[in-house]
């Protein structure tokens, strides 16, 4: 493990140790960033910010220097996901919370397929919102979507985007969920099952891709928010001040930059500059790990917050 000096900062555990690479990102001289809500990296291990500010999407080398930004989403900028789909090629899915939409575009922003709210009449109208958090894809192309500051249901749509089925409603008995922020595939095992980090209910709530209910996980989560998973390992940002990884078993590894005084703070999540420091999280967001095991999280904060943290290998 590398020491700690005056100059460099490490966290996390022995087998899970990171360096805070402080001052990573460079934003072009005159470019602020809005709340970041959703990070993803692609094959290259270029960097994809998604926030509520000026070009909703930014792209970043691994180095941390800006690349290119497109989209215009605004307040809406919430989920976003990186997916290799059949065709061998990498495409982003987003969500739209504002105008309840649900994109699926090229790398460069081209918008290749666009879902408005669920024609479900016992679940939507105009005093029942649609508001989708989250999206992510099966390994047959069937997209999945979760109503997280909605009516708290999960969509299932084919690969065209035509709608196959729903699940969920607030509750929190097996299958019905509070505020299901994030969603992802799980691809450790025998056969695909869906993630759906139940937030408010402090929880992973684990589905067969039907919809099926399968199991809990609900031990070492703080407001679990989404989901990145990495080889057997799954990384989750939990809103309350950490990211959380946890092994093949979905047993806790370790918590990283855990700051258990951070979210208790009068006027979080928009802390006084003084208070943030490198190596401790206020509110994680949205994280990823690119292909050197390194890892990217992006904080729920009105002007934004990248912290890249460098893996640390053990000797």
């Amino acid at each position: 493990m590398v020491n700690e000096t005056a100059a460099t900062k490490i966290i996390g555990s022995k087998s899970h140790s990171y360096e805070v690479a402080e001052g990573w990102l460079k934003l072009p001289a005159g470019r602020t960033l809005g709340y970041t809500h959703g990070i993803c990296v692609d094959e290259h291990d270029n960097v994809y910010i998604f926030h509520t500010g000026e070009e909703s999407v930014l792209v970043f080398d691994k180095d941390g220097h800006y690349r290119s930004g497109w989209g215009e989403y605004g307040e809406g900028a919430h989920g976003f996901y990186l997916h290799r789909d059949a065709d061998g090629v990498e495409y982003i899915y987003l969500t739209d919370i504002k105008r309840g939409r649900v994109q699926k575009t090229t790398l460069t922003g081209e918008v290749l397929l666009d879902i408005g709210t669920p024609e479900l009449p016992d679940a939507y109208d105009e005093n029942r919102r649609y508001v989708p958090t989250d999206v992510c894809v099966a390994p047959n192309g069937d997209i999945y979507v979760s109503d997280g500051y909605g009516q708290y249901y999960v969509h299932q749509y084919d690969a065209q985007g035509i709608y196959i089925r729903s699940w969920g409603g607030r509750g929190s008995e097996p299958g019905k969920l509070i505020e299901p922020h994030g969603i992802s595939v799980n691809l450790r095992g025998g056969e695909p099952e869906l993630y759906v980090a139940d937030r408010r209910n402090n929880r992973i709530q684990v589905f067969a891709m039907d919809g099926r209910h399968k199991r809990f996980v609900d031990h070492d989560l703080d407001l679990p928010c989404s989901f990145y998973f990495f080889g057997d390992e799954v990384y989750l940002p939990d809103l309350d001040s950490r990211v959380t990884i946890l092994d093949a078993e979905d047993r806790l590894i370790t918590h990283l930059g855990e700051d258990q005084q951070a979210y208790k703070q009068e006027g979080w999540p928009n802390l006084p500059k003084s208070y943030y420091r490198p190596d401790k999280f206020s509110s994680p967001h949205g994280v990823c790990v690119d292909s050197q095991g390194n890892v990217y999280v992006a904080e729920w904060i009105f002007d934004g917050r990248i912290t890249k943290l460098v893996r640390q290998r053990q000797s």
